[in-house]
């Protein structure tokens, strides 16, 4: 079924909207928070909440596309959850070695959380990932948007797992350097 009959389905307050967004864009959410939790039980629990949210979002909301607005919903649940699984202390996992890749480019987390919500910083970020050749925009925003393994992201694009380290250096520089030429302080 089309995202657009899906989202026909959502303002017809028709429930085989959450049955096909379950059966097209499952898999996918489940594996972005996932990726995140490192917990098939909260994931899974992120996705159903996320489906509820997208229920409770459309209408009056009309996405352009139906799979960047629920993995956005997703990542944002997983992020949420992963906060208050990990309140008291910081564990180990893949979120800690993305956040702690991502500090090389914006040095206080507390700043960052600041400055993310800026419209700058995202008009940057943006600019950024357009102007990135795609193989690059797609290793970038499988590690830092989706959270996929170093071994994921090889896996996905058939390449030596110390190559996508290698990229994601490159990038991150990168990315520092259009930081600074834009005025962020690093």
């Amino acid at each position: 079924m089309e995202d657009a009959d899906i989202i026909a389905l959502y303002f017809a307050r028709d429930e085989a909207a959450i049955d096909e967004t379950s059966r097209k864009y499952g898999s996918y959410c489940r594996t972005i928070a996932d990726n995140i939790l490192q917990n098939p039980e909260d994931a899974e629990e992120c996705f159903n909440d996320a489906l509820m949210r997208t229920w409770n979002a459309i209408p009056p909301q009309k996405p352009t596309r139906l799979r960047l607005f629920l993995a956005k919903i997703t990542r944002n649940l997983a992020f949420d959850r992963y906060a208050q699984n990990h309140t008291a202390k910081r564990g180990g996992g893949t979120i800690c070695a993305v956040l702690d890749e991502l500090a090389e480019c914006v040095a206080d987390t507390a700043n960052v959380e600041n400055a993310l919500q800026s419209r700058e910083l995202r008009k940057a970020l943006s600019d950024f990932t357009a102007a990135l050749p795609q193989r690059e925009r797609q290793i970038f925003v499988a590690r830092y948007f989706c959270a996929d393994s170093i071994a994921q992201i090889a896996r996905k694009h058939g390449i030596r797992e110390n190559h996508v380290s290698v990229l994601l250096g490159r990038i991150r520089k990168k990315l520092r350097n259009h930081l600074e030429k834009e005025g962020f302080c690093i």
